[in-house]
């Protein structure tokens, strides 16, 4: 346990912002999911927009912070990726 006032008060806020963040990251992870299980069903349609969706997510939570932006291009890169080379099968 923390002696100092400072760091009792650092614990108090860092609980606070880990508390704010969560619904953030389990949203993010929840679109994840619904990327890969339309990649899974092989819809492009469907697909495209969740994955448009979950990129804006990610846009969001890295403006505040929540998500590093190295990780956001990280998965837009590889979301684009996946949607051209699906586009161009069907072609």
């Amino acid at each position: 346990m923390a002696n100092l006032k400072s760091s009792k008060k650092d614990i108090r806020r860092s609980a606070k912002r880990a508390e704010a963040n969560r619904h953030i990251t389990s949203k993010l992870k929840t679109l994840l999911k619904n990327v890969r299980e339309a990649e899974k069903a092989e819809d492009n349609a469907v697909t495209a927009k969740a994955a448009i969706t979950y990129i804006s997510a990610l846009e969001r939570a890295s403006s505040t912070g929540v998500v590093h932006k190295n990780k956001v291009n990280r998965h837009k890169a590889g979301l684009a990726k996946y949607i051209y080379q699906t586009e161009a099968k069907a072609s």
